[in-house]
């Protein structure tokens, strides 16, 4: 009787996700301190709640794709940038921290950075802490979140800036120099720029 093949497929891992509430500001620094440098679990703090993700192999994989197009983008354009991963950005003051999946300065770094120019987040599953909001409350200037299979850009002040389907992603990846990566938009009147107007550092 000859033998049968059978396919066997292999579970892809999916993210974990865990959140606990009424955590101390003492208590999110002694959790951080414990990771320490390792990468697999990202660590995010928003007014006593606390959010432990370990991401999927997609989740990664989406990352690296925005990180390559960003990169592509300022070689082409000649503009500065320099990639701080997933940098822990924290403020007691108003408690929040957050790990972005990737973060960059643009421009030459003067003194010690508070917060990215840029960071980008890969939304891959429903649930947790709204992230736009940790943001926010941090001042970062620019954000990136991909989800639903497109782009949503975000500029402080909370305007939130046309979206970059996927399908237009390559055909956008060479733009001019200084020129919006996703092709429109005004800046917002509070003073912010509209995502990926690199033509000055966002820290002017």
């Amino acid at each position: 009787m000859p033998a049968t093949a059978q396919a066997r497929t292999t579970p892809v891992p999916q993210e974990q996700r865990v959140c606990l509430q009424d955590v101390a500001w003492e208590d999110y620094e002694t959790l951080l301190a414990i990771r320490g440098e390792r990468a697999g679990l990202r660590i995010t703090f928003l007014e006593g709640e606390l959010e432990l993700l370990s991401p999927s192999v997609t989740h990664e994989g989406w990352k690296i794709r925005l990180r390559r197009l960003l990169e592509a983008w300022a070689e082409e354009g000649g503009v500065e940038l320099e990639g701080f991963g997933s940098w822990t950005v924290k403020s007691r003051a108003v408690a929040r921290g957050v790990e972005p999946d990737e973060c960059y300065l643009i421009g030459p770094l003067m003194g010690e950075p508070q917060v990215p120019d840029i960071a980008i987040e890969v939304l891959w599953t429903s649930g947790g802490i709204d992230k736009l909001k940790v943001y926010r409350g941090l001042r970062v200037p620019e954000v990136w979140f991909w989800k639903d299979g497109a782009l949503r850009f975000f500029c402080a002040g909370g305007r939130r800036l046309p979206c970059l389907p996927p399908q237009s992603a390559a055909a956008r990846s060479r733009p001019g120099p200084h020129r919006p990566l996703y092709g429109g938009g005004e800046p917002d009147p509070g003073g912010a720029r509209p995502a990926l107007g690199l033509a000055q550092s966002s820290r002017d």
